[in-house]
């Protein structure tokens, strides 16, 4: 447990950033790499490595930070979403619409896209949760996450060696 412990304890605090309104946007391109660099040195404390950190290493916590990222962020997102039964699809419905009349496509499609997305605000309104919108949160936090995490983790290694070898 101790081994995985830089990755959960970044991990959970970069998920507990993801619902944060104003920090959210920042999320994939600062927050979890931010993570991914305070694992790689609570790996170097907790490890005692005063000499190279390696770059395999660190992009290894890197990704597993982003994944524990995502699985904490994706948590609570739909937990305060069945608890407010709102989010930011209800915030932006009507930009959205917007946007999908604006697509090149033919309007069975748009038609058949708003009414899914109609049906995902209806369910968030209801009950507080829809498996549609947990699931494309999931699946998008588990793609991007672990990819800035990979980034910020070589990004961490490659400070810590320069650091090392002034």
């Amino acid at each position: 447990m101790k081994k995985y412990l830089p990755v959960l304890v970044t991990g959970f605090a970069a998920g507990i950033l993801h619902i944060v309104p104003f920090v959210k946007g920042f999320v994939c391109c600062l927050i979890v790499p931010v993570a991914a660099y305070f694992a790689v040195i609570l790996e170097q404390k907790s490890k005692n490595i005063t000499g190279e950190f390696d770059l395999k290493k660190g992009a290894v916590l890197g990704f597993f930070t982003g994944i524990a990222a995502a699985f904490f962020g994706t948590f609570f997102e739909i937990f305060v979403t069945l608890i407010t039964k709102h989010n930011d699809i209800l915030t932006s419905i009507n930009e959205i619409t917007r946007t999908i009349h604006s697509l090149p496509f033919s309007e069975d499609v748009k038609n058949e896209v708003l009414t899914v997305m109609k049906s995902v605000v209806n369910s968030i309104r209801t009950n507080g949760f829809s498996p549609l919108y947990s699931i494309s949160i999931f699946i998008n936090n588990l793609i991007v996450n672990p990819i800035f995490g990979t980034i910020g983790g070589l990004v961490a290694a490659k400070i810590l060696n320069s650091k090392y070898s002034n």
